[in-house]
């Protein structure tokens, strides 16, 4: 009864696609594909292929991974006729996308390392491109998309490899329907999936109106040629969201049809360079155009954005390096520069570029700005627009400035709408947090003073801010707030945070407090600063100013301007700068711009890298840099629209389930500050759509969930009991759901599971089952398995179980204290080891060995000192055993099991099969040889994390 609505979802579908102008076609194993193959891309050529002739072209193109073979669906193929003439054929045409052969088929199988069978699959020019899987209603997406995860493993590279020429996935149930590019499975997390949208951003997910929409031939056929971007850098592919594919749409059509300006208003996060390197791309593709310049206004966001369009576009970019090379640019042949607003100025400013740059004035160039709101306020806008006569000028921003946000200057006040006029398209962060496209914040403000009155900053600040505000008693009592509250903010160090403070005064006196804190013991993070040392901060000059200001003079010239406290500033900075050169063996300094500069990237490196805890900025990093990794910001500056929304966006990228928001610490009180910016740049309801639930409302809602798992297992040994598959799926979603919630709820201070309905030992033994039910569902199939489970196409999401803190050091700590425990204690004390044990992934598979030394070796041991020298001696001897019974049972060399060992550990590649055999005394036969190997190799990786990971040998 379950399949027939999958069914019905299927053939309904089916019957759309013919109707939008597919050809329905029956493929029921990869020679009927092959042959299919063959007719269309002979129909598509206008030619007929000997068998000779065909087999050279399945040999050529059946090479390469996914993104190889991306490349080679969008060049010519060769072969050499009968007649041995060198001949080429194309598999897709690129430019007139509705001009292909468009079918649709269901049910192909396919025996790789696994028979599958595939629900619909899209052919263009015969060639599987696009794949759909469908659940029916009520069944999460995640199951379609793991499905398609484990085709990809088990049976897409078989035969002639054609699967591997997917582009695109359609995941649906019905009720919800998204798409995402094809690429390595290990790479590629379901926050990839995205749902399709109108020009207005309202979600298409029905599935019948989602192929109406993105699956009619036409469409699909342009989405896969023009809107799939190949990633040089990443060896990627990269889809396009349906507001950036408006976005470009918006743009081309604006050049193609009027000569007049426009911005795209997309929220920081939401992935604008990909949005304009597409749009770059297509506009030089049009012979009006006479060339398209990318604008930047800062030196860092130049190298970041050239090496960005690099690498969706290897080598088409060379960064400039000076005005005369981008002035040799402009006047030769490329046609896609990216420069610096700064240069573009010089180039049409100083005499002696001029006479070169003369003969552009009247051409048709396309001025693309990034961030255009930083750039485009002053003259700089008015000299490039009076220059070039024929110039188009596209802005993009996350943040507009409007009369309400605007800055004054000798221009008066000045909006994104009077310089680029109207928005071609916009997508707000609230679009944004409901598509799952950036996450929401979650802010705590930190009261840092108490009165009698119970004085809070904001009130203070009117009395004496400098006094109070930058008080050394405050200061002090804020970096000890960020020590004890750091691990919980970034999940015991899995993500990293920036402190932004209101001037270089304030960065040089937190980085001394954190540095003293560390030479005390007080912590032991990485705490890196970059800052300049001009003193100019724009919150001197203009205290009401929104703008962050840019921080780019990235040269000693400041010095000339303030010569005492740049003088002052920059030995402080040089003295922090050897701090990090001693902590990650460089050699910064700022003795000259490059080098500085230098810093500036090896620090972005490093937070990206999650090698430093704390970065501490007072402008630079606020805006502009994106980190995946980073989750945490602690603030103790004035931020005001469009500068709070920027500084806030820092850390809320989406990277995995455990990065469930950015966490935002405030030291000052914007509350006010944080609902205006909400209100212009969403609006005034917006702020529980971006605003993170308070704790209580998080505690209500674990209440719920908590009361649902109950329902389905009431205590936790009743989880043994449940009756088949489809149970555990309920329990297993039940608690993933309890998971998640206490997952954010950890990282606001208020977190205890004193208060919880769940009890933390309860919630550690639900846990261990979950565990039991994950470790049960991936053992290795026997000869007999052949039936599919449903726990399969599950998320576990055991990242929300992984913790650092306890590995096989904290054990060995617990180890010397039970040792020494008085005997009352020690069943209370291996309880809680045991608990340990059963609720980390990376200790489970240790469990028996430690439970084993515990019991027997142990009790033999009189001094605490000697126990890890113990516990080493008997890791050696228990993994020498479990080597022997390992080669026995399976009939192995040991020295070649070492041997595999050893490179696996080096190489952490996965071993070869033939590896794998050449380790057997005996080679298994055909029948045996699979399940042996999978075996075998199973058996491999459980020694090796049973005996060898975290033992430090």
């Amino acid at each position: 009864m379950n399949a027939q609505p999958e069914q019905l979802l299927e053939n309904n579908l089916i019957d759309q696609l013919v109707g939008l102008g597919y050809e329905r076609i029956t493929l029921r194993q990869e020679a009927d594909v092959v042959a299919n193959f063959k007719q269309q891309i002979e129909k598509h050529n206008k030619i007929t292929l000997t068998d000779s002739e065909f087999n050279q072209i399945l040999i050529y193109i059946n090479k390469g991974n996914t993104f190889d073979r991306a490349k080679t669906l969008r060049s010519r193929i060769p072969y050499v006729n009968e007649l041995g003439e060198n001949k080429t054929i194309q598999l897709i045409d690129a430019k007139n996308w509705c001009k292909n052969e468009f079918q649709v088929s269901n049910q192909i199988s396919m025996k790789g390392d696994y028979q599958n069978r595939y629900d619909v699959t899209i052919l263009i020019n015969g060639l599987p491109l696009v794949q759909i899987e469908l659940k029916r209603r009520g069944l999460e997406l995640k199951e379609a998309f793991n499905q398609i995860n484990r085709y990809q493993r088990h049976s897409y590279g078989a035969g002639f490899g054609l699967f591997q020429f997917i582009q695109l996935f359609v995941i649906s149930n019905g009720v919800n329907t998204k798409y995402y590019c094809n690429g390595r499975v290990k790479d590629r997390s379901f926050k990839q999936t995205f749902y399709w949208a109108d020009k207005e951003n309202e979600l298409i997910t029905n599935l019948s109106e989602f192929a109406d929409a993105f699956m009619n031939p036409c469409q699909l056929s342009k989405m896969i040629t023009q809107y799939i971007v190949l990633n040089e850098t990443q060896k990627a592919l990269m889809v396009l969201r349906p507001y950036q594919y408006y976005a470009v749409e918006a743009i081309i059509n604006q050049v193609k049809t009027t000569t007049d300006y426009g911005y795209i208003w997309h929220t920081t996060g939401s992935g604008k360079t990909l949005t304009s390197f597409k749009a770059a791309q297509i506009l030089t593709t049009l012979p009006e155009v006479h060339k398209v310049v990318f604008v930047v206004d800062r030196k860092d966001l130049d190298t970041q954005t050239a090496k960005e369009f690099n690498s969706f576009s290897k080598g088409s970019i060379d960064s400039t390096n000076n005005t005369k090379t981008l002035v040799d640019q402009m006047t030769g042949k490329n046609k896609l520069i990216v420069t610096t607003i700064q240069k573009l100025n010089n180039a049409i400013s100083k005499p002696y570029y001029l006479k070169d740059m003369k003969a552009l004035e009247n051409e048709r160039i396309v001025f693309i700005f990034d961030e255009c709101h930083r750039s485009q306020f002053g003259q700089t806008h008015e000299t490039i627009k009076n220059f070039f006569k024929g110039c188009q000028m596209f802005g993009f921003t996350g943040t507009p400035i409007f009369a309400a946000n605007a800055g004054t200057n000798d221009y008066g006040k000045r909006t994104t709408e009077m310089l680029f006029g109207k928005p071609l398209h916009k997508y707000v962060i609230t679009d944004a947090i409901r598509d799952g496209n950036v996450l929401r914040f979650a802010i705590e403000y930190i009261k840092t003073f108490k009165g009698k009155d119970d004085i809070q900053d904001i009130e203070i600040e009117k009395i004496d801010e400098a006094e109070v505000m930058n008080s050394l008693i405050r200061r002090k009592a804020i970096v000890n707030h960020i020590i004890q509250n750091h691990q919980k903010k970034t999940h015991n160090k899995e993500f990293t945070a920036m402190f932004c403070v209101s001037d270089t005064d304030a960065a040089i006196a937190y980085y001394k407090l954190f540095k003293e804190a560390k030479e005390r013991g007080e912590h032991n993070l990485k705490v890196a600063t970059i800052f300049t040392y001009a003193a100019n901060e724009e919150e001197k000059k203009n205290p009401e100013s929104s703008f962050i200001p840019d921080e780019d003079e990235m040269d000693v010239a400041a010095e000339e301007q303030t010569p005492y406290l740049a003088k002052y500033k920059r030995e402080e900075l040089d003295d922090f700068i050897k701090d990090y050169n001693a902590m990650f063996q460089r050699n910064y300094s700022t003795k000259d711009s490059a080098l500085f500069y230098q810093y500036y990237n090896d620090i972005a490196d490093k937070v990206k890298a999650k090698q430093i805890d704390i970065l501490l900025v007072v402008n630079m990093f606020l805006t502009g840099f994106d980190s995946k990794t980073l989750n945490t910001l602690y603030v103790d500056k004035n931020l005001k629209y469009h500068g709070l929304i920027q500084a806030y966006s820092r850390t809320n990228r989406i990277l995995d389930e455990v990065k469930s928001h950015g966490n935002i610490v405030c030291y000052r009180n914007l509350k006010d500050a944080t609902d205006e910016a909400i209100e212009l740049f969403a609006n005034r309801d917006a702020v529980s759509e971006i605003i993170e639930p308070p704790y209580e409302a998080l505690d209500v809602k674990l209440q719920e969930k908590y009361q649902s798992l109950l329902a389905i297992t009431p205590t936790v040994d009743s989880v043994n009991k449940l009756r088949n598959e489809e149970e555990q799926a309920e329990f297993i979603q039940a608690f993933r759901d309890v998971m998640r919630l206490i997952n954010k709820m950890k990282q606001y201070g208020d977190f205890s599971f004193d208060n919880l309905p769940i009890s933390h030992q309860e919630f550690e033994d639900y846990k261990s089952k979950y565990l039991d039910i994950y470790e049960e569902k991936i053992k290795p199939p026997t000869e007999d398995s052949t039936s599919h489970s449903i726990l399969d196409d599950l998320d576990f999401e055991l990242e929300l179980i992984h913790r650092d803190e306890i590995n096989v050091t904290y054990i060995m700590n617990l180890l010397i204290k039970l040792q020494a425990a008085p005997v009352a204690e020690k069943p209370s004390q291996e309880k809680m080891i045991q608990d340990l044990l059963n609720s980390d992934i990376k200790l489970r598979s240790k469990k028996e060995l430690i439970e084993k030394f515990i019991q027997k070796n142990l009790p033999l041991v009189t001094d605490p000192d000697q126990v890890i020298q113990a516990f080493d001696d008997f890791i050696v001897a228990e993994r020498r055993e479990a080597m022997l019974s390992l080669s026995q049972e399976e009939a192995l060399d040991p020295t070649k099991v070492e041997n595999v060992i050893g490179e696996y550990l080096f190489t952490e590649k996965k071993p070869l099969r033939d590896d794998i055999v050449g380790t057997m005394l005996t080679k298994p036969t055909l029948k045996e040889r699979k399940t042996k190997i999978e075996r075998v190799t199973h058996r491999i990786y459980d020694f090796v994390n049973t005996y060898v990971v975290g033992f430090g040998r």
